[in-house]
């Protein structure tokens, strides 16, 4: 899913795995992201400020690995 942010360009979510990826525009890295509760990932995507939900909420809180 490509998003409004200035920070991610695109994210997606893998329901029975639990993972999330995300892909970073400044970078063009993407990093898997693994534990992710769905209810996590549905408060990513209705975020006001997704980069700032991204942070707080998912960055440094869960197992993380480079695509």
């Amino acid at each position: 899913m490509h998003l409004q942010s200035d920070a991610i360009e695109a994210i997606a979510y893998d329901e029975i795995a639990h993972r999330l990826r995300a892909r970073f525009r400044d970078s063009g890295e993407t990093v898997i992201y693994e534990n992710v509760p769905q209810d996590v990932y549905d408060s990513l995507i209705f975020a006001k400020s997704i980069a700032s939900f991204f942070r707080e909420h998912i960055e440094g809180r869960f197992p993380r690995r480079r695509s």
